[in-house]
């Protein structure tokens, strides 16, 4: 599964100039309001004709300007859901989602339509029309609705962003089990870490229309330039289920040492996404005794970088990459500079999902 694009497009002012590759999975669009991600996602659509560019995926060509190709946008198999979810007002739930499915050159079988339904919870909204749904119960029907269209990638605009935070945690769920079941690229449009934390596999940063940094979301999660000013930073990586302690916590392996969480309903052996967010890691240049912490893991500052009143210090922990936000003040008298020892005391820890 791999998407290709290249795109040269001059709107007033702006000017779109981006290239890159995902291959498979999840990957973020990341930036600011009017970096020009929606018009990326537009233009693999098909519902923006870029002045130049390419753009294929899984190898099919869907535009090539210099050929003088482009693949009209009903037959490019590619599914958006925009933040408004924009259902059909007229239709009930079920006949919403079975407007992607009819629309489908490859028609999923009932089986697939029933699991659909059971991914995303909607069995029991079928009868219901869209003015009587909350704005999370709109987004799974619109993800559904998109699921059934049997796309060969699915292009997420913001589908959060018009959403209160109760509501962003109750779709969230959806979306991390739609990304570990489903085996089609998603391009998931955002300008929150946590989305992106939560979600990404791979991420592409975008500064004024141009690609500021790319590469594994648990790099660049953690890298203190790459995304530079979006708080809050945070380490992601894969850690396995390794033992279930007798006291109720769960020991998870990590290259870097062992992280106890609260017990877990999991196997052992599972492979699992952790994160730490960079406002929950302390840090002491000794190692500290008698406190209420479960986890203190011994590490290495690789960098640093000053954000005004706060500094961003970058972690080694083994060879995987913490960061902590802290303030100037603490990192200038801690004394913390690369290649400087260190411990991160960690208050707290966030198992997302099963990674792979």
């Amino acid at each position: 599964m791999s998407v290709e694009v290249s795109l040269r497009h001059r709107r007033g002012a702006f000017m779109l100039d981006v290239a890159f590759e995902a291959r498979g999975g999840v990957t973020a669009l990341f930036g600011p309001s009017g970096a020009g991600k929606t018009s990326i996602v537009s233009a693999i659509a098909g519902l923006l004709r870029p002045q130049e560019g390419r753009i294929a995926v899984n190898g099919r060509v869907l535009l090539d300007t210099s050929a003088r190709l482009s693949v009209p946008a009903q037959a490019r198999r590619t599914a958006v859901v925009f933040q408004d979810s924009r259902l059909f007002p007229h239709m009930n739930v079920k006949n919403n989602l079975l407007f992607g499915w009819r629309r489908a050159k490859d028609k999923a079988d009932p089986v697939t339509v029933s699991h659909v339904v059971d991914l995303l919870g909607l069995g029991n909204l079928l009868a219901r029309h869209p003015q009587g749904l909350s704005g999370g119960e709109k987004s799974r029907v619109a993800l559904g609705r998109a699921l059934l269209a049997s796309p060969d990638m699915l292009l997420l605009d913001e589908p959060l962003a018009s959403l209160d935070a109760a509501r962003r945690e109750e779709i969230l769920p959806y979306l991390e089990k739609l990304a570990r079941e489903r085996r089609l690229p998603m391009l998931y449009v955002s300008h929150s870490v946590e989305e992106v934390a939560r979600l990404a596999d791979e991420i592409v940063v975008l500064k004024e229309g141009r690609v500021a940094a790319q590469g594994a979301a648990f790099d660049l999660l953690t890298d203190v330039d790459a995304i530079a000013g979006a708080p809050p930073l945070g380490a992601v990586f894969e850690a396995t289920f390794a033992e279930q302690r007798a006291d109720g916590l769960s020991l998870l392996a990590f290259d870097g040492g062992t992280l106890a969480v609260a017990r877990l309903k999991r196997p052992l052996g599972a492979r699992l996404r952790v994160r730490l967010r960079a406002e929950d890691i302390m840090l002491a240049r000794e190692e500290p005794r008698a406190i209420s912490a479960n986890n203190v893991l011994p590490c290495v500052v690789h960098a640093v970088r000053a954000n005004g009143d706060q500094a961003d210090v970058q972690l080694l922990c083994g060879a995987t990459r913490l960061v902590a936000r802290i303030t100037n003040a603490s990192r200038a008298r801690l004394g913390l500079e690369p290649g400087v020892a260190a411990f991160a005391i960690v208050k707290s820890v966030t198992v997302e999902r099963e990674a792979g």
